[in-house]
């Protein structure tokens, strides 16, 4: 009577319609785990631990050889009334208008002639202005500081042309070395935005560029109407990419001025750097970085959270 009872129940199951959330008979539950298991274990290898450890070290009063003393959150009231660390932050700002505001309207426009009719040489192009993002820092660095130089070929073309009274040390001039900076940066990041631009338009459909010219739109009033609304959330994304690429910038910085002159390119990296290697304060250095790490944070939430508003909207 219980086999025949089970086997009755079991013809049950198989009859009972399934739901979509269940797996299929036979199929593990837990299989998905297997396949998100090793860049799960990278992720928290190399992102998570040594953030644990950052905040963790920051709670120390540290040189990085003798013994650690626990100072508590005395490293980031100390940060919070730092001026150098302040005068950092508004120079990563400043950047963030080369790194991501500029190249973010490059893109959209460089988006827009290259997509609206059919151009020779398009992948050309398009490999070519994406060429910087390849490209190691430190080698972008050095072919600017000699672009940079008094006798560099921006300065000599300055001359030629009847200009001289411009040309300067550009990277060792007070007023200029932050916004030279901020031109290596867009030059670097504005390839990237375009390439994700120009995939968006892609997806876009041909419908709604034609329904635009039957009402009689131009160029302008078509990108408007048209490739703007559909390219929201590839800008979100290029804003978010960009913003923290602003904010977290060392390699340029190093290579070029190393926060000079006078602290004028100063930013948080290049700061925690130097309290790490330079003043042997790795606790007030890590620090530096948890801050930066929780800047950059609320930046990208504040950035995809105005976005998912707009999309609603």
């Amino acid at each position: 009577m219980a086999e025949r009872q089970s086997a009755g129940a079991g013809l049950l199951r198989r009859l009972r319609p399934r739901r979509r959330d269940e797996p299929a008979p036979g199929d593990p539950r837990n299989i998905g785990w297997l396949y998100v298991l090793p860049g799960l274990a990278f992720y928290v290898l190399f992102t998570l631990a040594p953030l644990v450890h950052t905040v963790y070290y920051s709670l120390f009063s540290w040189d990085g050889l003798t013994a650690k003393t626990y100072v508590g959150l005395s490293n980031y009231s100390s940060a919070f009334v730092d001026s150098a660390l302040r005068s950092s932050f508004v120079h990563s700002a400043v950047l963030i208008a080369f790194y991501a505001v500029i190249p973010v309207i490059l893109g959209l426009l460089l988006t827009a002639a290259l997509t609206r009719h059919p151009v020779r040489g398009f992948r050309f192009f398009r490999t070519a202005l994406f060429l910087p993002q390849l490209i190691a820092g430190v080698v972008i660095a050095q072919a600017w500081t000699w672009i940079y130089d008094d006798n560099g070929p921006l300065n000599w073309a300055l001359r030629e042309v009847g200009l001289g009274s411009l040309a300067r040390p550009w990277l060792g001039d007070f007023s200029w070395a932050l916004p030279a900076i901020g031109t290596i940066g867009t030059w670097v990041t504005y390839g990237l935005c375009m390439v994700l631009f120009v995939s968006g338009v892609q997806k876009i459909p041909s419908t709604l560029y034609d329904a635009a010219r039957v009402d009689g739109a131009g160029a302008v009033r078509e990108f408007l109407a048209v490739t703007l609304p559909g390219l929201r959330g590839e800008v979100l994304v290029a804003l978010v990419l960009t913003t923290i690429n602003a904010l977290r910038s060392f390699d340029i910085v190093y290579n070029t001025t190393a926060g000079g002159p006078g602290g004028t390119t100063l930013v948080p990296s290049m700061y925690m750097y130097q309290n790490a290697f330079l003043y042997n304060k790795v606790g007030y250095a890590a620090a530096v970085a948890t801050i930066l790490a929780v800047t950059i944070f609320v930046l990208a939430a504040i950035v995809l959270r105005v976005g998912d508003r707009s999309e609603r909207a």
